[in-house]
C-alpha cells in the first residue's frame, strides 16, 4: 500500500520523530511505499487567506502546497497523522492543513443542492490514523476536555466527511512516562503498522 503520513512537530528530538521512525520503521517491515509530508520542514502556511477563502467557495485551491498534497494523497491507500496536543488541541500546521487541504474540491464533495452532505473524494484511501502525544492524563482529558481532538477530527472532519475507518492512538502523559513505558510505545507503533493491510 501506499501510505502518507502528515507530520507536525518543529523539534527534531521530539517523541512525535521517535513515533515516526517506529511508524517508518513498521511501514518498511510490511514493504509498503511511505510518502511523507513533514509540515514544518515544508515551512506550510496555515493561514487561510482570502483567496483560500475564495478557493474554498470555487472549490479550486490556489495553493500550490496544498495542490501538491492533493495529488499526493489522492494516491495514497492509508493516511497517518503524527502531531502533539498542546492546550487540548492540535498545533496551528495541523489545524491548517485540515482548513487548507480538508476541502471542498480536494478531500470531499456535497451530495446535494444544500451543501448539507458529504461525499470524501479521496476514494482510495482504506483508512485513517491519528497518532498524538500529550502530557494530559487521558481521563480529565476525556471527562474535563471531552476529547477535543476526537471530536474535531475523528468526528468532527473525517467521520462527517464518510470516512469510515478511523481510528485514534492517543498517549497520554508522555513527559512523566519511563523510558521503558515510551519503549513500549514506540514498538507496538512499530509492530502495529509492521501489519497493516
Amino acid at each position: 500500500m501506499k501510505v502518507v503520513i502528515v507530520f507536525n512537530h518543529p523539534y527534531q528530538k521530539s517523541y512525535c520523530n521517535a513515533i515516526l521512525e517506529a511508524a517508518t520503521r513498521g511501514l518498511q517491515v510490511g514493504n509498503h511505499e511511505i510518502d511523507l509530508i513533514h509540515l514544518d520542514n515544508d515551512g506550510f502556511n496555515p493561514v487561510m487567506t482570502a483567496d483560500d477563502l475564495k478557493a474554498f467557495r470555487d472549490k479550486k485551491p490556489v495553493d500550490p502546497q496544498v495542490i501538491d498534497y492533493k495529488s499526493r494523497i489522492e494516491q495514497a491507500d492509508y493516511l497517518i497523522f503524527i502531531f502533539p496536543i498542546w492546550w487540548e488541541l492540535m498545533p496551528a500546521m495541523t489545524k491548517g492543513f485540515i482548513d487548507k487541504v480538508i476541502f471542498p474540491g480536494v478531500a470531499y464533495d456535497y451530495t446535494n443542492a444544500n451543501n448539507t452532505r458529504m461525499k470524501p473524494l479521496w476514494t482510495k484511501l482504506k483508512g485513517i490514523t491519528l497518532i498524538t502525544t500529550m502530557n494530559t492524563p487521558s481521563l480529565l482529558y476525556s471527562l474535563i476536555f471531552g476529547n477535543a481532538i476526537k471530536k474535531a477530527m475523528i468526528l468532527g472532519t473525517f467521520w462527517k466527511i464518510g470516512f469510515k475507518n478511523r481510528k485514534w492512538i492517543s498517549l497520554n502523559q508522555v513527559k512523566m512516562a519511563s523510558h521503558e513505558k515510551r519503549t513500549k510505545w514506540l514498538n507496538s507503533i512499530e509492530d502495529k503498522f509492521s501489519k497493516l493491510k
